[in-house]
């Protein structure tokens, strides 16, 4: 029996390399005969980058970049070994897990660093630029990363708008003129993980405002600075970025930068198992083991544990999935890729305490997998 282990990271909790060690941990400690791969995979969220530089080949290069309250601080990006191909995940520079993000204030959270990683990764002339936009503390939509690279969002005056994002609903006109022209020469793609718009109910600052620290009145603010993005980008460069498919990935981010930069959008964990061979692995397994912290519906708009699941069954392969919260009822969406969903956490525990316990609890249920699965096999069977 060959097991295959591809879990997601766990957000605030586990890198993704890590519950995979954790989950073999537990297969080993069991009674069960088998030979395991470790996968872990990224779908654009914190800790694709480095996975992507493992499996490609490649270093981290230190860049300074300012947090989303202006700070600037040491951050990084990577670069494959041939030189090709800059990484930068979002997170490094405008995420909310960074120091000085505790204030969580999208009103006034700028992506700003995350320009300042692209103008450092243009440096090392790539002819690519990957983009991984999970984990970000903003919905400006962009609008920080375009002024970072020489863009100015101008009011009916001609000033430079201050204050982005709220600042929004009062502009006129965009400046592009002083768009570093590098970028011309390189193919920007942005990995990303949800497949919501830009604008309306299921849009950025509806369903990702919250997340990040807007209340309801904030949400409504960023809603109205949004669609004046949205509004001037069609009037001014004839481009509708309102309604485009996954173009609310980080708060915004993915619509902008395709509406001033033409940046290429790709489903995040289709891009990564495409890119490191993933089909191979599967081709070698019997099973396979994935997971994330949590595992619903939203799970099946394009995170990391539906790209496998989808792979792994186009393949006839049975799929466990393992998440810390998953939900009461059954979903038969869900059952369509997963054979079987269990919960990781084997005791009621506050937030923290569970989100410290991954790790252990991830071990704990893949021993009883593992011996399940002995269990299950045939007699005589090895």
């Amino acid at each position: 029996m060959h097991i295959l282990i591809a879990p997601n990271a766990f957000k605030n909790s586990l890198p993704a390399d890590a519950a995979a060690a954790a989950i073999l941990l537990g297969l080993q400690q069991s009674r069960l005969s088998f030979t395991g791969e470790c996968f872990p995979v990224g779908d654009g969220g914190d800790g694709t980058g480095d996975l992507l530089l493992t499996k490609l080949g490649g270093s981290r290069l230190e860049a300074m970049a300012r947090n989303p309250y202006g700070k600037s601080r040491a951050s990084w990006f990577g670069l494959t070994s041939d030189g090709v191909t800059a990484v930068i995940e979002m997170a490094n520079a405008s995420g909310l897990r960074l120091p000085g993000s505790e204030a969580r204030d999208p009103l006034h959270a700028s992506s700003c660093g995350t320009g300042d990683l692209i103008l450092a990764a243009l440096d090392k002339k790539p002819r690519q630029i990957l983009l991984g936009m999970g984990g970000s503390a903003t919905v400006d939509g962009g609008a920080g990363i375009l002024t970072a690279l020489g863009t100015r969002f101008l009011d009916v005056q001609g000033k430079a708008l201050t204050g982005l994002p709220a600042s929004l609903v009062d502009l006129a006109a965009i400046d592009t003129s002083g768009l570093d022209t590098r970028l011309a020469d390189t193919e920007l793609t942005i990995l990303t993980d949800v497949d919501n718009p830009l604008l309306g109910a299921n849009g950025a600052a509806a369903v990702f405002g919250p997340q990040k620290g807007a209340s309801p009145e904030a949400v409504l603010q960023l809603e109205a600075a949004l669609q004046r993005l949205a509004q001037v980008m069609k009037e001014q460069l004839n481009k509708d970025i309102s309604t485009l498919p996954s173009g609310g990935t980080a708060g915004g981010a993915a619509a902008g930068l395709y509406g001033l930069l033409d940046a290429k959008l790709v489903n995040g964990i289709d891009y990564f198992l495409e890119a490191t061979g993933f089909d191979a692995a599967l081709d070698r397994a019997d099973w396979v083991l994935t997971a994330e912290g949590s595992i619903d519906e939203q799970t099946l708009h394009g995170k990391g544990p539906f790209g496998v699941a989808w792979r792994a069954k186009e393949k006839g392969l049975p799929v466990i999935g393992l998440a810390g919260r998953l939900p009461r009822e059954k979903n038969p969406e869900l059952s369509r890729y997963f054979d079987v969903l269990l919960p990781i956490n084997h005791e009621l525990l506050p937030l923290q305490d569970a989100l410290d316990q991954t790790a252990a609890n991830l071990t704990a249920t893949a021993r009883a997998i593992g011996n399940m699965l002995e269990l299950m096999r045939p007699p005589g069977k090895q």
